[in-house]
């Protein structure tokens, strides 16, 4: 294969052409140069070049879906050729977010080292959504609905959030029987959660509002509805164990947040990834298949 090809996917891969030139040790002018004398001799634009990002001509889309298909076929291809059983070892850098990889990764970090003991992990907790590339994330556990073009991912759990306050708050200001009665009660959510979508059925509602108390922490959120302050919107993964022991109390049931977030691992389109990112998810995902939080409604 043309070295400009593979030189072209990992541009695209990493968004911009500093940041593959440094995966591939090649100065910034040197990849233009080659991406330029690829574009010439297919005599068709592949990418719109920016100081910071790349953005992707309609002809440089169709290309790199085709790369990424043979890059990937190639090394399937040489792992039946040489019938390599590739181990998990070698650095991992994992990031997930603060309460989830509290809660839900870092209970598992032990037993999983315990079955891989070749692999070096590293396990950050960051709320904030990093360019993997350029912080050199191998993974990263993500609670969304939409997984960028340049990223790979893998559905890991589902992530249910109910409507739920400490029953203190409850006696105190009574509790909501249909939804419009959460415009007279006091919210809780963390910057840019609010306005909250929520679906009963069929039946969709907007519910905008502000928060009783502002906090760029959903940490924070729980705490303050533990301790009576208003009604969150909060994952099971979060508050199932409240909910079960009596410290919150699920309300405007069966009122939830939409199916479509959930949590995935994500990673670098790459051919050829470390075989520990690839036994990490599947131990993630075998992990939380039975947990409590992961059930359907």
């Amino acid at each position: 294969m043309d070295p400009d090809y593979l030189l072209f996917a990992r541009a695209v891969d990493a968004g911009s052409l500093s940041a593959a030139g440094r995966m591939l040790n090649i100065s910034p002018a040197m990849m233009s140069k080659r991406l330029s004398r690829l574009e010439a001799r297919l005599g068709v634009r592949l990418i719109h070049r920016t100081t910071r990002r790349l953005a992707l001509t309609e002809e440089g889309a169709s290309l790199h879906r085709d790369l990424v298909a043979i890059l990937d076929a190639i090394a399937q291809a040489e792992d039946r050729v040489t019938n390599r059983h590739r181990t998990a070892s070698g650095p991992l850098r994992i990031s997930a977010p603060t309460s989830f990889g509290r809660l839900h990764v870092a209970p598992h970090v032990g037993r999983f080292l315990e079955q891989h003991p070749r692999v070096d992990l590293q396990l950050n907790l960051s709320d904030a959504y990093e360019d993997l590339l350029a912080e050199r994330i191998d993974l990263a556990i993500r609670i969304t609905s939409d997984i960028p073009a340049h990223l790979e991912g893998h559905h890991l759990a589902a992530n249910r959030r109910i409507l739920c306050a400490s029953p203190a708050y409850l006696a105190a200001h009574g509790t909501p029987e249909k939804i419009a009665d959460l415009s007279r009660h006091r919210l809780l959510a963390a910057e840019g959660q609010l306005p909250w979508r929520l679906v009963n059925g069929r039946a969709r509602k907007l519910m905008d509002g502000q928060s009783h108390v502002r906090t760029n922490s959903s940490e924070i959120v729980r705490e303050l509805a533990l301790t009576g302050v208003g009604i969150a919107l909060r994952s099971l993964w979060d508050v199932g164990d409240l909910i079960a022991d009596g410290r919150l109390v699920r309300v405007l049931e069966p009122w939830e947040g939409p199916a479509d977030l959930a949590v995935h691992a994500v990673h670098p389109r790459a051919a050829g990834r470390p075989a520990a990112v690839d036994t990490f998810i599947a131990f993630l995902r075998e992990s939380f298949r039975d947990a409590p939080w992961n059930r359907g409604g």
